[in-house]
């Protein structure tokens, strides 16, 4: 895998990790009763995969000409990420009057997965251009 760019990297583990842990949620809610496809899940899982895509796309982009805002463009990206989950998903999540268990794993599950790549590898591209800059 190391012979590939760190953004296809980035996009093949994204890809892998959301497909298992969406399979894996299914599964779950499966052995419970529970609906499969309610609380937005596929929609959840689409947006979240995306967002992190665009975002480490843009600061593998930019790396080498803003690699001192990476950081702030991090977290600018993590803003975006709740814009979204505001507009799109909290309006139907709490519809009722309640945000159940069940829909907030429906958006914390990849969220939580997209973060964790997004910053691991955010770390890595840092590693690297700090690395470059010291030859």
């Amino acid at each position: 895998m190391s012979k590939l760019n760190l953004f296809t990297q980035f996009l093949l583990l994204l890809l892998v990790l959301l497909i298992l842990a969406f399979a894996g949620h299914l599964f779950l809610l499966s052995s419970k009763n529970l609906p499969l496809y309610g609380n937005l899940i596929v929609r959840s899982y689409m947006v979240n995969g995306v967002l992190a895509a665009i975002i480490f796309g843009l600061l593998f982009r930019f790396r080498e000409r803003l690699k001192n805002q990476i950081g702030f463009l991090f977290m600018g990206g993590s803003l975006v990420k709740f814009v979204f989950f505001f507009i799109f998903f909290y309006p139907t999540y709490i519809s009722d009057g309640d945000m159940s268990g069940q829909e907030f794993a429906a958006f914390f599950v990849p969220y939580a997965i997209a973060l964790f790549l997004e910053t691991f590898f955010a770390s890595r591209m840092l590693k690297i251009l700090e690395e470059s800059s010291e030859d």
